[in-house]
């Protein structure tokens, strides 16, 4: 399985690919602030694709739980002259990180390559529209609720066969939009509308959304389950609890791990991978 389009190739039958997450934001959960100026985001955009970055996500609204909207125009302020910058100065691609198709179509315009939506695909709906008008990849998130209420006792019948459906009806948005089948990536939402125990189970189920034929993104990273595993344990804190779900996820299928730590995840999944492989050729 690959991903190919532009002047980019994702081989995931090789490797698994490392996401590098740069929120341009005062009030993301783990690294709010530290990037909020643009050119101390381009440095960390650089440095994350010298450690080894396969791609690198840039998101300028905080959807941590409980979080507001932002407005359009501030949003365009944090995350275009970033993009600007970077996308004349590294060989990676640039996916931006929005629900709003206005926001995608002015970082494609700027040099983004990808459009990661938290929505699914449903909270705009004109994005798919506008993935289609780009003929670029899209991840297509499962959610419950919106960020602001999403951990209000999210309640499910059947968690992943409803994250199954769910996905697969953004697939289906997807293609009558226009995009192409294997531009679609998919995401079950580890902490957007989940318990601790539905982020654990993701994890422990994740070969079950090998059914829908798209390659898997998780995005673990620090999340809130890791440090409650941990004793409580605050998000800088919690790089060890991340190696290890990281290492599990991709030993049960994803194929891109959305991460804040790239240096150190790029070791675990050579590790991951290695073993992964020798367990595919010894079958």
């Amino acid at each position: 399985m690959n991903l190919a389009w532009r002047n980019f190739s994702l081989d995931f039958s090789k490797k698994t690919c490392i996401m590098g997450i740069l929120n341009v934001t005062p009030d993301s959960f783990s690294d709010g602030g530290l990037y909020f100026d643009a050119s101390a985001a381009v440095k960390r955009a650089l440095q994350m694709v010298a450690d080894g970055a396969d791609i690198i996500d840039i998101g300028g609204e905080s959807t941590r739980p409980g979080s507001e909207p932002l407005p359009l125009e501030e949003e365009l302020k944090r995350t275009i002259p970033v993009i600007e910058a970077l996308a004349r100065d590294i060989p990676v691609p640039i996916s931006i990180d929005t629900y709003k198709a206005a926001v995608a179509k002015r970082a494609l315009d700027a040099g983004a390559a990808m459009v990661n939506d938290i929505g699914g695909l449903r909270f705009d709906s004109e994005m798919p529209l506008v993935v289609s008008q780009y003929k670029v990849p899209v991840v297509v998130m499962h959610i419950r609720g919106k960020p602001k209420d999403m951990q209000q006792n999210p309640v499910y019948a059947s968690l992943i066969p409803e994250i199954l459906a769910y996905l697969e009806e953004s697939i289906a948005i997807a293609a009558e939009a226009g995009i192409s089948q294997d531009k679609i990536i998919i995401d079950p939402g580890i902490g957007f509308g989940k318990t601790f125990e539905h982020n654990l189970e993701i994890i422990h189920n994740l070969p079950m959304l090998s059914a829908l034929r798209k390659p898997v993104l998780i995005g673990p990273s620090r999340k809130a389950f890791i440090g409650k595993i941990l004793g409580d344990a605050p998000p800088e804190k919690r790089l060890e609890g991340t190696a290890a779900a990281v290492a599990i996820a991709i030993f049960n299928g994803a194929n891109i791990i959305r991460v804040h730590d790239v240096k150190e995840m790029v070791n675990v999944a050579k590790v991951a991978d290695a073993v992964k492989t020798m367990q595919i050729q010894s079958t």
